[in-house]
């Protein structure tokens, strides 16, 4: 996109994005701004290859619009190709095959999770997505609440043969509500609502069931998944998550992350479904300048194709409004002169005065919502639907077949690159990093290793190699080692597990505070085996919180006696109270035998 420029030189009103220094996706999942992810392939022979329909076959036949249905002989045979899949041909058995095979593959996707992680799936059409939606239903025997479409536009409410309303119709912004903050829906299903600009952060997973080919489009539908999320508010909607989100999953089931991309913008590439998602966007409250001027532009090149009845239908469905009155009062809302006066009015500010950059998003925020009162969901259908066709075929006979299930080819590779590379950094730097030189080369002072350290460490890392960042190279080696247990806590505790296992203290991956607990478990038992004297259940629960403290922390000192949780218990006094004046060699020992 091109930043539009102002009429007024002076007035600046947002930065255009060339300007800003980007960032790289590896330095932003470093910075823990955002997470990688992995690639989940499903190849099934209908997607690749199409079918056939043969003549005298009866075959059913659907409006797309109304979904009323007829059946009718095939004339003569016709094959079908990939591309003609759920436009011109529905196939109920491609469907069936790729939402089966991707709900028995969730326990190799997710390991120990009890339920299925917030996904999203990516339609062709409307009614592509009703279909998905029926079938994702049937197969994962749940009801409605499970799985529901996202759109723009507002259900109907569903009324039985007289008339009496059966199910009232959800409003889109109720439904999005849910799928972000309520266990249900579990599974959501678009076509072009959340492709750009809506966060669903609890999204861990997403399916593709239709290709795009540009590039831009397809990083923007992939930045659903890439949000972060920490453990607490991720465990509000999915509660068997034992950590904070640490990657999304792609399950491609069309070749979307194999198809060649183009580097143009969306509304060239794909002149359809871009002018749905400008349109919705900008009803749904998006107001950025980039927007709004391709959604203008696009619709000034839409109107010199219409014909009168169509222009008058756009009219009718605009309450109105001719559509050339939307495209001038679009352009407007983002014209420098008219921001400027709304600003200065908002200010309260005479004419010549500065009213702020603050005023000024406010004032165009202003206008592109008032320009956006003409939109609907009538109205955006009709743009998108004007020159459609009225049919498809469903192809009920030729049954689908997967074949080939499983994560990406070059997924293994990549893992054992980072793997590599990872373990290559580490003894490369033990000499500089004091940490590394003491995992690497003086293991009795492991005990002496504390949380700065660790920082200083991991800051290192991301610095030198962003791509490194532990949560990264932690999924590498979990595939590696086909490592089915608990993420990490934090980011600083999985570059110990993982420095650990590069140092071969750690034959397999584990995580740290799994170790320590391990060794804890192993140090009360010792110590209450022998003839010394034995902890009382006080003295135990203080070593639980001691042990659970150098879980998260790495080290413990006397210092962290007055921070939470032990100020709130009586801190330091309250231990020495409990151990007197063991209190001190008890914790050199915790930290020498917990970090073994």
């Amino acid at each position: 996109m091109f930043c539009k420029g102002q009429r007024r030189p002076a007035t600046k009103v947002f930065r255009c994005h060339q300007c800003v220094s980007p960032n790289t996706h590896e330095k932003a999942v470093a910075d823990g701004v955002n997470v990688g992810s992995e690639i989940y392939l499903i190849d099934t022979e209908i997607t690749k290859q199409g079918s056939e329909l043969k003549a005298q076959q009866h075959i059913e036949r659907r409006e797309k619009l109304t979904r009323k249905r007829r059946w009718e002989q095939q004339d003569e045979d016709e094959s079908y190709s990939a591309k003609k899949l759920d436009k011109d041909v529905v196939n109920p058995s491609q469907i069936r095959t790729v939402i089966k095979t991707f709900k028995e593959s969730l326990p190799d996707i997710f390991p120990d999770r009890k339920e299925i992680p917030k996904t999203l799936i990516f339609a062709k059409t409307d009614s592509h997505a009703d279909d998905i939606i029926q079938i994702v239903r049937e197969e994962f025997g749940e009801g409605n609440e499970f799985c529901k479409k996202v759109t723009y536009r507002a259900a109907k409410d569903r009324t039985d043969l007289e008339g009496n309303v059966i199910q009232v119709g959800e409003d889109p912004k109720s439904v999005l509500s849910q799928f972000r903050n309520d266990y249900n829906p579990r599974i959501a299903v678009t076509v072009d609502m959340i492709a750009t600009g809506t966060d669903v952060k609890a999204l861990e997973c997403l399916l593709f069931m239709r290709d795009v080919k540009s590039k831009n489009y397809f990083e923007q539908m992939k930045g659903r998944g890439t949000r972060t999320l920490d453990h607490d508010n991720l465990k509000k909607v999915t509660p068997s998550a034992h950590s904070a989100k640490t990657h999304y999953v792609i399950v491609d089931a069309i070749g979307v992350t194999k198809s060649l991309k183009t580097a143009n913008q969306p509304l060239i590439t794909k002149p359809g479904v871009p002018l749905k998602d400008l349109a919705t966007g900008v009803m749904m409250g998006v107001n950025d300048t980039d927007t709004i001027s391709s959604l203008a532009g696009r619709l000034a090149r839409l109107n010199k194709q219409l014909e009168p009845k169509e222009q008058e239908r756009i009219r009718e469905a605009a309450r109105g409004l001719p559509l050339e009155r939307i495209i001038s009062d679009l352009f407007n809302a983002i014209d420098g002169d008219r921001i400027e006066e709304r600003a200065l009015t908002l200010a309260q500010q005479p004419a010549g005065t500065d009213p702020g950059d603050q005023k000024r998003q406010q004032a165009q925020a202003e206008l592109v919502k008032e320009a956006a009162r003409a939109f609907n969901g009538e109205l955006i259908d009709l743009l998108d639907g004007i020159r459609r066709e009225k049919e498809q075929k469903i192809d009920h006979d030729n049954l689908d077949q997967v074949l080939h299930k499983g994560w990406a080819k070059n997924s293994a590779e990549q893992a054992e690159e980072l793997r590599q590379g990872f373990a290559e950094y580490l003894k490369n730097n033990k000499d500089q990093i004091d940490a590394l030189t003491i995992f690497f080369d003086q293991p009795h002072r492991r005990r002496e290793i504390t949380y700065a350290m660790i920082r200083t460490l991991l800051e290192t890392l991301k610095n030198d190699r962003p791509k490194l960042a532990p949560l990264n190279v932690w999924q590498a080696y979990s595939e590696l080692d086909n490592y089915q247990g608990k993420q990490p806590v934090n980011e600083l505790t999985a570059l110990v597990a993982l420095v650990r296992r590069v140092c071969g203290i750690d034959s397999t991956l584990a995580t740290y505070d799994a170790t320590v607990r391990q060794n804890f478990k192993d140090w009360i038992m010792k110590r209450h085996a022998g003839a010394g004297q034995k902890f009382n259940e006080e003295q135990v629960q203080w070593l639980q919180m001691v042990r659970d403290h150098i879980s998260s922390s790495i080290h413990f000192e006397q210092d962290d006696l007055d921070m939470a949780p032990f100020d709130a218990q009586g801190g330091l006094d309250k231990m020495y109270q409990l151990f007197g004046a063991e209190m001190t060699p008890l914790i050199e020992e915790l930290n020498e035998v917990l970090a073994a």
